[in-house]
């Protein structure tokens, strides 16, 4: 998918979230707590910050890696198979697990 389309994607399942909303104009994210926890890099591909435990689950459950961004492993962060963009509920469902996450985390 080119970036533009993934752009559309990635604004469309943020819209639908509830207390969050998208930042950036060229690095594109959602932050909360002083944290980022959604990620939209320049190769045009998603990753969401979760726990440990559910970043290793969520990785095998859907055959993924860790997520990278302008070359650097982000931390805690999964890469989302472009497979999952079109289901709208499961990809709301992770974007707000993941806002739940970093705001259980001490404030930076």
């Amino acid at each position: 998918m080119n970036w533009d389309d993934a752009l559309k994607v990635y604004d469309d399942i943020v819209g639908a979230c509830e207390g969050f909303e998208r930042k950036g104009k060229n690095m594109i994210y959602t932050s909360s707590n002083g944290y980022m926890f959604t990620l939209l890099n320049k190769a045009a591909e998603i990753g969401i910050r979760l726990p440990k435990d559910e970043a290793n689950t969520f990785m095998d459950t859907y055959n993924t890696g860790h997520y990278y961004s302008y070359g650097a492993k982000m931390k805690d962060y999964v890469l989302v198979p472009e497979a999952l963009w079109s289901d709208k509920n499961l990809m709301i469902t992770y974007f707000e697990k993941s806002f739940a996450y970093v705001n259980s985390l001490p404030p930076k």
